[in-house]
């Protein structure tokens, strides 16, 4: 049975293979199901939720959406898991502790996807990887992670660990993410950067404040560098306003391979 909890789990062919089944679903052309797919979300959970959603009922899948507080109730997750495989197919989580997956997917009932934890986000990169392979070939592009240590970032290295990315963090040193190649200088990092990453600061707020990025930053960077902050993203936080009216700013509708992507990988988890 295959699950997705974490990328560094896979390899450069199943990624082109990912790539491609999301070509098809974003032509309208991509394998439908019968079944259901239980997703399990918080209440703010926004684009990858509606994309899950929105991408299972193409599909053919009816979904099933249900709050995450009930995998962190008084029911272990892995009876849950043991009670749904007589009525669904896939399993969709987004909850803070990634063992809870793990578990899940250690019983071998259902396929179980990562949907968010505290220390990876693998849908989220997964698309924005095959966003940026609209254009280029995502595997060639030089990337800067500018923020703390945290799922965001963690999931980029996971990418890059599994596919060989060329990716550097910049930030204090003090917020670096293990193992991770890291630059302190935000200016001398971006200035070979394709691709220009960032998360929000959360508890880190005052020192990542000379790390914000702003129109000035993006200027050094080389010619066609795209600027893909992480959504949720606050004007005056991780990025100032006029980074958002740069040439560089991938755009609002970048996140639309979510829905593809997240298809696909519904797709693979089924199949396997």
């Amino acid at each position: 049975m295959q699950h997705l909890l974490r990328l560094t789990e896979w390899s450069v062919v199943e990624l082109r293979t990912l790539f491609a089944a999301a070509d098809r679903y974003r032509l309208g052309e991509g394998e439908r199901y019968e079944g259901a797919v239980a997703l399990f979300f918080p209440p703010t959970s926004l684009r990858t939720r509606v994309a899950f959603e929105r991408g299972a009922w193409l599909m053919g899948l009816q979904h099933i959406s249900l709050s995450s507080d009930i995998l962190r109730g008084t029911e272990d997750a892995t009876d849950i898991v043991l009670s749904l495989a007589s009525w669904v197919r896939v399993v969709v989580a987004r909850l803070p502790d990634i063992a809870v997956l793990d578990r899940m997917a250690a019983v071998q009932a259902i396929p179980v996807v990562n949907a968010m934890t505290a220390v990876n986000h693998p849908c989220e990169v997964l698309s924005d990887l095959y966003a940026l392979a609209q254009t280029r070939d995502p595997l060639r592009l030089r990337y800067v992670f500018v923020g703390a240590d945290g799922n965001i970032g963690r999931a980029w290295w996971e990418a890059g660990c599994a596919f060989g990315l060329n990716i550097v963090q910049t930030c204090p040193e003090e917020l670096r993410i293990p193992g991770m190649p890291w630059e302190e200088d935000l200016r001398e990092a971006v200035r070979t950067a394709d691709v220009i990453l960032t998360d929000g600061p959360g508890e880190h707020a005052k020192a990542l404040e000379p790390y914000r990025i702003c129109a000035e930053i993006l200027d050094l960077a080389p010619e066609g560098v795209r600027f893909a902050p992480c959504p949720p993203y606050q004007r005056g936080r991780e990025l100032a306003a006029d980074a958002l009216d740069h040439p560089a700013f991938v755009g609002h509708r970048f996140k639309e391979s979510l829905l593809p992507v997240q298809q696909a990988v519904m797709a693979w988890v089924i199949r396997a």
